[in-house]
């Protein structure tokens, strides 16, 4: 199977600005990277349209356009014609398109400066953009419980959340209910225990969805530093995610 054009320009968007998943994408059968790479891609474009712009406005209209692209997938019409968005609605069934739609909103948060609610509303936002994009990449791929990917999606998203901690204060953003050494080794055990739970039942992830989860690679690694040594996350020495052997997870399903 050869790629097009687009599929050729999805991966390069991720191979610019997500090196571990286009690791791990690589590390998949090729027709799984058709998959794996328009998905993403949408999810770069998504994460840093609030960056890209100090107007809110601007930045809402930019996630919108996105949410317009979930609907028209979800809807099984016509997607607009873009190098991203158009690749991605050829390998996503619609009943897919709500689960990033949902990713794209609870980037939101994203734009603004006020801290999270609660536990719960964290908790939501690493499932809706961690998780929902792993389920989406698995479900795709072959047959997955949702439950298992979801708790994997949380430990790995937690686990890049933390490595993000020092460039997100920099931005003036709150990132975390609690920022003491305590709640964040707090944070960093519950992410682990989800991640081990999930990783207890392999079983339930088939051969053909696992490489949605390759890139989990490093995460319990970096959770456990994170529990060990709290400070090293907001000093940014938290051990980097992509250093783990892909090849040995690939061959194996060891995710």
């Amino acid at each position: 199977m050869k790629f097009n054009d687009d599929l050729t320009a999805c991966a390069a968007i991720v191979e610019r600005a997500d090196p571990l998943r286009f690791r791990a994408a690589m590390a998949a059968p090729l027709a799984a990277r058709r998959v794996l790479f328009p998905l993403y891609a949408f999810n770069i474009e998504v994460a840093r349209a609030p960056w890209v712009t100090q107007e809110a406005m601007i930045a809402e209209m930019r996630l919108q356009w996105w949410r317009d692209v979930c609907d028209e997938i979800g809807k099984s019409g016509a997607v607009r014609r873009h190098e991203v968005a158009t690749p991605l609605g050829a390998v996503i069934a619609a009943d897919q398109a709500h689960h990033l739609d949902t990713l794209v909103g609870a980037r939101r948060w994203d734009i603004y400066r006020d801290p999270f609610e609660d536990e719960a509303h964290f908790d939501a936002y690493i499932d809706q953009t961690a998780g929902s994009l792993m389920w989406v990449a698995a479900s795709s791929l072959g047959t997955a419980d949702e439950v298992v990917v979801r708790d994997a999606g949380y430990g790995a998203g937690v686990a890049a959340w933390l490595q993000a901690i020092p460039q997100l204060v920099e931005q003036g953003r709150i990132p975390l209910l609690d920022g003491t050494d305590a709640g964040v080794s707090a944070l960093a055990r519950k992410a682990l225990t989800r991640l081990e739970k999930a990783r207890q039942s392999r079983g339930k992830v088939s051969a053909a969805a696992r490489p949605a989860l390759f890139s989990i690679g490093a995460s319990a690694a970096v959770l456990e530093a994170a529990i060990e040594t709290p400070s090293r996350v907001g000093s940014g020495t938290l051990p980097p995610l992509d250093r783990f052997a892909l090849s040995w997870r690939a061959l194996s399903g060891r995710w």
